[in-house]
């Protein structure tokens, strides 16, 4: 990945990007899974520094690091001359050590989402309600196009609001970082009695592992019965977060 990408990812996750701009990226990522998986290891890689570095003065220090070595790098190479915040050099800087293999800070050793998310196919039993569409999001989510499969999983609900549906947008809405609402739907299939109430728990651990929110993962993951059929995952995770 090369700098020009990152301070585009950065700009889109800001708010920089135009409404043009904006589009034509969003079309670009639904079109590429292999720029879309780049973004999302973006996003983590941000994450990551702003737990490793949550005082400001921390922050400050790492970034005139970064901000030295994006200089002498920028230095070697004719570029388009671009106008961007100091904050854009840090984080093409960090490209430019991720490239390279140059880690000057020691990563956060926790347990990663994409570690444990394996999400099941989907084979829905119920058909003859919406079924062309019921169809469709089945598709979508099973082609991992989870962005397409919300919105038809919305109008099934509609009618049919059946625990096998709830689970799968939940699902859906974890894999594109919706989280308030995959809690909404994935709380409420736990507070219920149906075959997805561990499998929904499971899930709700992982959104906030995936938001690394350690300490409320950990909790959910001690609420999931032994009967619970991945339970071997649960006790590995249980034991990475220890």
């Amino acid at each position: 990945m090369n700098e020009e990408r990152y301070i585009l990812f950065d700009q889109y996750l800001q708010g920089e990007l135009t409404v043009d701009e904006k589009d034509t990226f969003e079309k670009q990522l639904a079109e590429n899974p292999e720029l879309a998986e780049e973004l999302e290891t973006f996003k983590e890689m941000h994450l990551q520094l702003e737990n490793k570095f949550g005082k400001e003065s921390e922050r400050q220090a790492f970034e005139q690091n970064l901000t030295r070595i994006s200089d002498k790098y920028f230095k070697k190479k004719k570029t388009k001359v671009v106008s961007i915040q100091p904050w854009y050099y840090a984080t093409a800087a960090a490209s430019i050590i991720i490239i390279f293999g140059l880690f000057f800070f020691r990563y956060d050793q926790n347990p990663s989402f994409k570690d444990y998310n394996n999400p099941e196919s989907a084979y829905f039993t119920e058909r003859g309600v919406a079924e062309e569409t019921l169809k469709k999001a089945e598709d979508d989510f099973n082609g991992k196009r989870y962005a397409k499969a919300i919105p038809l999983f919305e109008t099934i609900l509609k009618e049919n609001h059946s625990p096998e549906i709830q689970y799968f947008y939940g699902i859906s809405l974890v894999e594109e970082s919706h989280y308030k609402k995959a809690e909404a739907v994935l709380n409420e299939l736990i507070s219920g009695n149906s075959i997805f109430k561990e499998k929904a728990k499971w899930y709700l651990a992982l959104s906030k592992l995936k938001q690394r929110d350690y300490k409320a993962c950990k909790e959910v993951l001690l609420t999931i019965s032994e009967d619970f059929e991945n339970y071997e995952d649960v006790e590995q995770l249980l034991e990475e977060l220890n």
